[in-house]
């Protein structure tokens, strides 16, 4: 008892210890990495790999490149390309992921303009020139022209680098402090690379490209707002999304139950609002961060390479009212992150993502209440584990635990795929998983200790698979002494005491070992129990002390086998020059007393009884008939629908009064050649004959015989017909042949 109470203690502890990790008053590495293993798969099981025509993808590919000459390509190039998508194409809007932080001097006005102010300044020809060539060679006005009034977000980066420098511009903050009921602990960047300010005052907004790369190097976030210098700036998703709403106000969301609490609380959603109304609930995590919601592997969007839109090639319209993102693929230019679907991503479609999660209201949440779901799901799978396992089976703790398992599973599934709410459930599997390991470990020690303990009794008997069987369930065995219909078989080597005359000690120790050895993995292979050798004899019966509801067959099998056996002996016994062996094998099938018998000195498992004693006489009557093995009619009887036998007499044994048939088995039904069954029924016939006394019928038969498959056994009735032909028995003659010695 107190060993179960131990039991249930180591597992009360694994489940305090992974609650310790829920409720975050520690971090335990293995789970968390685990929890992102998990996540990442959910991920890819149900994303739902379709087009979203809503977004394309503008890429500035390797055939744009080709076309257009290489990045960075001029701002009047850019700015033609805006025209393009909103007066041609009349997209609704656009986010560049890329960033303009310096300026243009593809057209080679800044050097004209170095001169005007040096040497050429007395210039006025020049001067003039310049004047009125200047709207023509300034790239930047005309990009910055082209933007101006059009739904255009730039985007660009924030850094956290020790020498980082702020340059360029940034766009309007969304929110500050004081429109938070707390200061949540956003993502925080000391540094920006802001697009030229020329074009971000004119633009429709801006946001930043920056994921969340996590300690594996997967991105699954991105910060809906980051913080810097005490304000909150939106993502390029967020911002995006936001221009074809109209550029609704964000508003941080609160549960209503927690602001009543008036506790310093985490913000759930974003919310935006327009003219009072929510136009989108956007759900964030504690850093105001979203999960990014996947959709597919790469290319999940529609790709249109930038050159063909420059030179026309799209027809007009054909992206109308569409969200565009100006991205690149091209080689050196390509922005590819790893990500739960893809280990090489690109870092364009991670906003593509989110914009249509936005829209279609699909990003994961993880509400504060998760942490109760986590908790209670933890509590009752250690509950249920912890009192129903040690009462179980190992096969029933195994399907306990898989369906455990399925349950909390396709509960998280459902609050995944229903409810697009992301609940732990690496903590749950790990509890599972450690409470099954540690119920089978202590299953597994006991069980091994029982088992030592069935190897010292049975192991000298028993094949080991048997005391495998019998470990499982060591109370249903005993040595205890029996009644049980049991079958026994006895083998012997026939003419031994010449042979080992002919050898040397050493030679003789040799020959036994390697006979002995190959005859009793026979009887292990057919789950036999050996009893003893007694010379160069070998008894083993089947039945126990494992039951075997099929123990005349296998003793059966293995007495044809261990013939076979002995002729791939024979050919290495006859090459080392040692005389070929010849074995004779009797089975029987009775009820038999099994069990540890002997006295206080020494004691034995084995069998006795009538039913063993006359096996051991059928065994010693083999060479009167010259066959391999004979066995007893009970044994026939039982067998007599899966083995073909040839039967041999009837005899009267040693000690016996009454009569028994004994039998040769043959074979398997249905598996022996066609010409040893046309011999059998050749042989009954002469059997039948033999009886009924018709002397004549029964020798030409015999003689039949003789010259299909000559034996030992023809001769023998060729030779009983002759003395009964001279000397007839009689007509009381029972056919029964009478053996006095054993």
């Amino acid at each position: 008892m107190n060993l179960n109470w131990m039991r249930y203690g180591l597992g009360l502890a694994l489940l305090i210890v992974l609650l310790g990790h829920s409720l975050h008053w520690y971090d335990i590495g293995l789970v968390t990495r685990l929890e992102a293993i998990t996540y990442d798969a959910k991920v890819r099981l149900t994303m739902p790999q379709t087009l979203d025509e809503r977004v394309v993808i503008v890429d500035i590919d390797e055939k744009s490149l080709a076309e257009q000459g290489r990045w960075p390509w001029g701002r009047d190039k850019l700015a033609l390309l805006i025209r393009k998508l909103f007066d041609e194409q009349g997209i609704k809007t656009i986010g560049f992921d890329v960033v303009y932080a310096e300026a243009d001097d593809s057209s080679g006005l800044m050097s004209l303009e170095r001169l005007a102010k040096g040497e050429l300044r007395e210039n006025g020809s020049f001067q003039g020139i310049l004047q009125s060539l200047r709207p023509q060679l300034d790239n930047d006005a005309r990009f910055a022209e082209a933007i101006k009034g059009r739904q255009v977000i730039l985007g660009y980066p924030f850094s956290n680098s020790p020498n980082g420098v702020s340059t360029g511009s940034l766009p309007q903050a969304v929110l500050s402090p004081k429109d938070f009921l707390g200061a949540p602990p956003a993502f925080s960047y000391a540094t920006y690379g802001g697009n030229l300010e020329r074009f971000q005052s004119v633009a429709a907004g801006g946001g930043h490209f920056n994921p969340i790369t996590d300690l594996d190097g997967i991105t699954r976030r991105v910060p809906l707002l980051a913080l810097h210098n005490g304000q909150y700036y939106e993502a390029l998703s967020l911002a995006v999304v936001r221009s074809v709403l109209g550029f609704p106000k964000v508003v941080p969301g609160y549960p209503e139950s927690e602001k009543k609490s008036g506790r310093n609380l985490s913000v759930e959603w974003l919310e935006l609002l327009s003219n009072g109304k929510v136009m989108q609930t956007i759900p964030v995590d504690e850093n105001l961060a979203a999960l990014i919601p996947y959709r597919g592997y790469a290319h999940s969007y529609k790709y249109v390479p930038a050159t063909d839109i420059l030179k026309g090639r799209i027809k007009a319209g054909e992206l109308k009212d569409k969200i565009v993102l100006l991205g690149t693929t091209a080689p050196g230019l390509l922005d590819l992150r790893a990500t739960p679907v893809d280990g090489a991503y690109p870092g364009v479609e991670v906003h593509a993502n989110l914009i249509t999660g936005m829209l279609d209201g699909t990003l994961k949440h993880r509400p504060g209440y998760v942490l109760a779901i986590d908790v209670l799901v933890l509590v009752l799978t250690g509950a249920v584990m912890i009192l129903l396992l040690p009462l179980l089976s190992p096969a029933r703790a195994t399907a306990a635990t898989i369906m455990v398992a399925a349950v909390v599973a396709g509960l998280n599934y459902v609050l995944w795929s229903s409810a697009n709410m992301l609940a732990p459930l690496a903590n749950a599997l790990i509890l599972i998983a450690g409470l099954f390991a540690l119920n089978m470990s202590w299953g597994y020690f006991i069980e091994s200790r029982s088992k030592r303990q069935f190897t010292e009794l049975f192991g000298q008997y028993v094949p080991p698979e048997l005391v495998d069987e019998m470990a499982r369930n060591p109370e249903s065995y005993s040595m205890e002494g029996r009644k049980a219909e049991l079958t026994v078989l006895f083998s012997d080597i026939r003419g031994f005491t010449t042979i080992s005359e002919g050898l040397q000690p050493e030679e003789l120790a040799t020959l036994m070992n390697e006979y002995l050895g190959a005859m009793t993995d026979v009887v292990r292979q057919h789950r036999g129990t050996l009893d003893k050798y007694i010379g160069d004899a070998i008894m083993a019966f089947w039945g126990a002390p494992v039951d075997d509801p099929e123990h005349a067959k296998n003793a059966v099998l293995t007495a044809l086998d261990m013939h076979k056996e002995l002729q791939k002996l024979n050919d290495v016994i006859v090459g080392k020059g040692w005389p070929r062996l010849a074995i004779g094998v009797g089975v029987n099938t009775g009820s038999m007393t099994v069990g540890d018998m002997g006295s206080t000195v020494r004691k034995s498992y084995t069998v006795m009884g009538d039913a063993v004693n006359t096996g051991s006489r059928l065994e010693g009557i083999t060479k009167q008939y010259g066959v391999g093995v004979i066995v007893g009619e009970a044994t026939r009887e039982i067998l007599r629908k899966e083995f073909v036998f040839r039967e041999l007499d009837r005899v009267r044994v040693k000690g016996k009064d009454d009569a028994v048939g004994i039998y040769e088995p043959l074979g398997l039904e249905g598996k022996l050649p066609k010409e040893l069954v046309d011999e059998a029924k050749l042989w009954n016939q002469a059997l039948r004959a033999y009886r009924s006394q018709d002397w004549d019928q029964a020798e030409l038969t015999l003689m039949n015989l003789q010259r299909m498959a000559p034996k030992y056994l023809y001769e023998l009735y060729t030779e009983r017909v002759a003395r009964y032909r001279k000397d007839p028995p009689g007509r009381d003659w029972d056919g029964v042949t009478t053996f006095e010695t054993k």
